[in-house]
């Protein structure tokens, strides 16, 4: 039996077992500073970097000259990253919305710890993240990393924690590493935020022009300047006169995807969105068609002395419709002439016969062409239309379409279509507009500039996945979680967030703090619930029908369907109870704080142990820790989702809690079942075993002695040989 070690992984470690792996010869001793004493030294192993590029390198390596984008902290920045993290995330039930039911994470601590934590359990798994960092403008607060400041810089540092010692402090443009202390802060988190990513995944990351070139050129390490999708630029509609030169009235967002190669293939991600497109329509006997533009171009090698061969013409009669292609010109004269009356020929027989001469326009003073061969002209006849009137005719390609998607507006016919479309460069999204709608929901102002919650909702649809995990880990007012649950009503989607944001103190006095909200956290929750209320409030977002038809027959599966609202029918006929037939967006979620490890610090010398640590050994589990603390710091250990239901019951005497239940008809296993009781009885055990989880945890003093702890492997053994055991 074995015992969960309530940490996160050692990354650095990991990443040097596959160097050795590899490279063998490479891997060297270094002296452990950590652990070792003025009597005793204790080594660790470690890389000869200098050996590894060598060995990476066909050419001689000599001197260090390399194209590199560094700051004071780079280096420290990335030994962080790879730090494991002893904290936990503690359940907090009564500060969530749902909590049985929901699949969304809103978590309150440091995001660089919390990053660490979801490493395991979300790994791989989410599609999307977008977040919107400090910019840096030398008011802003942010995180207050350990990247090897001297103590001077400590001490100047200390008073700007806040009163729960959070890494945080004012990053002050008088600050001597000013832009150093921001990369380090991005750097670190973006690495961490990486390994989340799916291998099409996608993150949209806010910043204004302060930061935005040294945020380009992380993104261009951490992902790879070959995933780099591109700038987006918004527009936010409300420039001010706050600049004696240019006025600030756009924002970046950086778009970058995570880019691997498996089995020889790129995986990449596609931004599309779809985009409903009104066009007028034709009817023709019976058919309906809509115009495209005209087979011209009007660019520069649009010219016939550029394409000889694409100069026909195109006879038209108006009284009868008739038209055909005719090659009327000398193919070699247009390569260099631009005399119409002399390139071309007309056909005297079809002129006289009530046909004229269409052509294409010229184009900046030269002979004009088609953009279709005569061939290909004579192939698509049928799809082809001439408009215009006497002197200005031009050919058109026709698009038939199916006539159930036609429909009259207006006196005209009109056609509906849905179609895939790339996201364009320049966005207009009003910074207004977010304040304007965080003051629909919570009155006061109690939010500086959140973010446009259509420009969220916009980047969400480009990524085209309804049901995929979205990540903020810089959530501020949580307009993130907003914009996903307002889609998934839209469309009947299941995307899930996780929001992740500091517990930054409002200064008291601020509307905020005087409204109530003590943190910024509290007015990120506030906010989701008051979106989803009013999303579950309007009636667009759900399908609703009659339970109690005339007829007396019932829609769809009435025996789930649950009573949305009730209708007076009037006229003393009984009420109407109408259901919701759709799939209910989530619009609750799970709250979880950082907190220290739910285990004590039991690690004593020999000469250090007195009978007080003695008793604090019964116990290695802090008092204050309950079942769910316990049972969700082994789901982080284990590598499991937080978002998943679970049960309780009482098994004899027991509390047993199963996590992410099975089923026995499918023959699925739970994948958790724990057991946090002291001195569980065998029986216990043994139905425990039948079960067959995936997965049983215990904690140490649920055995009395050894033998008991031994007794356990062995009733696995017998009933659930591929469970795996572990304590706690």
């Amino acid at each position: 039996m074995y015992k969960l070690q309530m940490q996160t992984p050692n990354l650095t470690s990991q990443n040097i077992d596959k160097i050795a792996a590899l490279f063998p010869n490479c891997i060297t001793e270094m002296l452990d500073e950590e652990k070792s004493t003025p009597d005793r030294k204790v080594y660790k192993r470690g890389i000869n970097f200098e050996l590894l590029k060598q060995m990476l390198s066909p050419d001689v390596v000599d001197g260090d000259e390399a194209y590199e984008f560094t700051w004071v902290g780079k280096k420290a920045s990335i030994v962080e990253a790879n730090k494991p993290t002893r904290k936990t995330l503690r359940p907090c039930p009564e500060e969530s919305k749902n909590w049985d039911d929901t699949e969304n994470l809103y978590i309150e601590g440091d995001n660089l710890e919390v990053l660490k934590l979801l490493q395991e359990s979300y790994l791989g798994k989410v599609k999307m993240i977008y977040i919107d960092p400090p910019y840096n403008t030398g008011n802003d607060f942010i995180y207050a990393d350990d990247f090897m400041r001297s103590q001077d810089e400590e001490n100047r540092q200390m008073g700007m924690y806040d009163e729960d010692e959070n890494r945080l402090f004012k990053n002050n443009d008088s600050n001597g590493r000013f832009h150093s202390d921001w990369c380090s802060m991005m750097y670190s988190r973006l690495m961490l935020a990486r390994n989340l990513l799916t291998d099409d995944g996608v993150i949209f990351i806010s910043i204004d022009d302060n930061e935005q070139v040294n945020l380009s050129k992380i993104c261009d390490e951490v992902f790879g300047a070959g995933n780099r999708i591109g700038p987006i630029i918004q527009n936010k509609q409300n420039a001010k006169n706050d600049t004696v030169n240019i006025q600030k009235n756009h924002e970046f967002i950086l778009v970058y995807r995570k880019s691997t190669l498996q089995d020889g293939t790129n995986i990449k991600a596609t931004l599309k969105r779809s985009v409903t497109v009104y066009r007028d329509v034709f009817e023709e006997n019976g058919r309906f068609f809509y115009l495209n533009d005209p087979i011209t171009t009007r660019g520069e090698g649009g010219t016939l002395n550029a394409r000889p061969n694409l100069g026909y013409t195109i006879y038209y009669n108006p009284a009868t419709k008739d038209f055909k292609a005719e090659m009327d010109y000398d193919v070699e004269l247009a390569k260099k002439c631009n005399n119409e009356e002399e390139v071309y020929s007309p056909i005297q027989t079809l002129m006289c016969s009530g046909y004229v001469a269409v052509r294409p326009p010229h184009v900046r003073g030269k002979l004009g062409c088609w953009t279709w061969s005569i061939d290909k002209f004579r192939t698509e006849k049928d799809n082809i239309i001439i408009t215009g009137k006497n002197g200005s005719f031009t050919a058109r390609k026709r698009t038939f379409v199916d006539g159930t998607s036609v429909q009259k507006k207006d006196g005209k016919l009109v056609y509906t279509s849905t179609t895939d479309a790339n996201s364009r460069s320049i966005l207009d999204f009003s910074t207004n507009e977010g304040t304007n709608e965080l003051n629909s929901l919570i009155d006061g102002n109690i939010f500086n500039n959140p973010k446009n919650l259509e420009m969220l909702k916009y980047f969400i649809e480009l990524v085209r996945d309804s049901n995929m995990i979205i990540l903020d880990f810089f959530s501020g007012s949580a307009t993130t979680a907003h914009a996903v649950m307002q889609l998934n009503a839209k469309d009947n989607g299941h995307r899930k967030f996780i929001m992740v944001q500091l517990p930054e103190p409002c200064d008291e006095k601020s509307a905020a703090y005087k409204a109530g909200y003590k943190t910024i956290c509290d007015i990120g929750k506030e906010r989701i619930r008051r979106a989803g209320e009013k999303i579950k409030q309007e009636d667009d977002c759900w399908k609703c029908v009659p339970l109690n038809r005339m007829d007396g027959s019932k829609p769809g599966d009435d025996t789930t369907a649950k009573i949305v609202k009730t209708i007076d029918a009037g006229d003393g006929k009984p009420p109407i109870e109408m259901v919701d037939i759709s799939k209910n967006p989530d619009v609750g979620f799970r709250v979880f704080k950082l907190d220290d490890t739910n285990m004590k610090d039991v690690y004593y010398s020999a000469e250090e142990y007195s009978q007080t640590n003695l008793e604090d050994l019964e116990s290695n589990i802090k008092e204050d820790r309950t079942d769910l603390d316990l049972l969700f710091g082994c789901l982080l250990d284990w590598g499991l989702p937080l978002s998943m239901p679970y049960r309780s019951e009482k098994i004899g005497n027991c509390t047993v809690h199963t996590y992410a239940p099975g089923d026995a008809a499918l023959n699925v296993p739970d994948a958790l079942i724990a057991c946090f009781d002291s001195n569980v009885p065998e029986n216990v055990i043994k139905e425990i075993a039948k079960r067959k989880p995936r997965r049983a945890v215990f904690r140490d003093s649920s055995f009395a002695s050894s033998p008991e702890k031994i007794n356990v492997f062995e009733i696995f053994k017998l009933y659930a040989q591929d469970t795996d055991v572990k304590v706690i």
